[in-house]
């Protein structure tokens, strides 16, 4: 397994560690910051997310896990044998929604380049390769959306690159698993946000995409200046829960039957509540709406401190998806495989808001 340290890849291990039928689990961590990667995982293991089944049998559990660095995590022959029942979970991933065409190489040769190193060195071993890719890299579709990302007449939208190498991605493998014989899994998570769960709900390692939204007015040092902010009035935002994705993937990842699944919420936050809600919580109370449907241009022309360095910095990265067509994702398939639990939305956002300034937008150091 891959991407261990990562938001998802951190709950996706404490749910592999509590299933009987999982052996023995080989993760790739590297030395980071002067930790070295057993150091990493004790930091996982003891994290504030770590279920307490696990803080309670931690030395038990632990043997199940080998901790590898690149090195040696990139000779399987020494720790696999081509005879085992063998699964790949490829979590890792970079996340850069920039546009700026200096990132592309970047971000394709850590999204696509490295799942095609992985894969290609792995497949010999392998009866399965996951790969956990993003329900947005479909692009800006909008409309109802279905599992099937490689149906002939879907046409990708991209709005970023880190979009594409993702889909790129998911094409490698369906190719290569093919021709392989390997069989492939798509998983796709949308925004992940904190815990849903009772277990250190509301808890996420690392504060990202909508986060970002209420760190910048947080921590924004332009406090007299108000903001107009662009949004799809008609749309939304799918947000997931990352222990409910991590505990879907858990459960899907062995089953023949599944090959694409979008492990998202059956309904979108509506932006224009969910941007208020976010400013709200902050207590950045200067803002406005601007409906993007609308002819505005001119509007905005004109623009103070506060928005030049908003639409110059996370407002680059955030616009597309703020003025992205309506959309929801089906998921009737999702529901019977784990059924979402039952919870307020806009509420749900004020909370995991509030988690984020309680721990002043500081991401866990794995």
């Amino acid at each position: 397994m891959t991407g261990t340290t990562g938001t998802l890849g951190s709950n996706v291990l404490f749910e592999l560690l509590q299933q009987e039928q999982v052996d023995q689990i080989f993760l790739l961590i590297r030395k980071k910051n002067g930790k070295s990667p057993e150091e990493r995982l004790n930091a996982i293991l003891n994290s504030g997310a770590a279920p307490e089944s696990i803080l309670k049998q931690k030395d038990i559990l632990i043997k199940k896990v080998k901790v590898l660095d690149a090195n040696a995590f990139f000779n399987p022959e020494s720790f696999l044998k081509k005879e085992q029942n063998n699964f790949f979970i490829h979590s890792a991933g970079y996340v850069n929604l920039s546009t700026h065409e200096s990132q592309k190489e970047e971000i394709f040769k850590e999204n696509l380049g490295f799942t095609k190193e992985i894969f290609n060195t792995f497949y010999p071993y392998l009866s399965k390769f996951i790969y956990i890719s993003t329900a947005f890299c479909i692009g800006n579709i909008g409309g109802l959306i279905n599992n099937d990302y490689h149906d002939s007449e879907i046409k990708p939208i991209y709005r970023n690159f880190y979009e594409e190498s993702k889909h790129k991605a998911e094409q490698f493998l369906k190719q290569e698993g093919s021709k392989r014989d390997v069989a492939i899994q798509i998983l796709r998570p949308s925004v992940l946000g904190g815990n849903i769960f009772e277990q250190s709900k509301f808890f996420i390692s690392k504060f990202m995409v909508y986060y970002l939204l209420g760190k910048f007015f947080y921590k924004n040092p332009i406090t007299k200046n108000a903001i107009r902010i662009t949004a799809n009035i008609n749309a939304g935002l799918n947000i997931i829960p990352v222990d409910y994705a991590a505990k879907v993937i858990s459960k899907v990842f062995h089953l023949k039957e599944i090959n694409q699944l979008n492990i998202v919420h059956p309904k979108c936050t509506h932006l224009k509540s969910g941007i208020s809600k976010i400013l709200e919580s902050v207590n950045f109370k200067s803002f406005t709406i601007v409906d993007s449907q609308q002819d505005n241009e001119e509007e905005l022309a004109n623009m103070n401190v506060l928005e030049k360095l908003y639409y110059n910095s996370i407002g680059v990265h955030l616009k597309p998806y703020l003025t992205s067509k309506p959309y929801e994702f089906e998921t009737k398939l999702l529901e019977l495989i784990y059924p979402m639990p039952n919870y307020d939305l806009d509420g749900y956002l004020e909370q995991t808001m509030k988690f984020a300034i309680a721990k002043n937008f500081k991401n866990e150091r794995y």
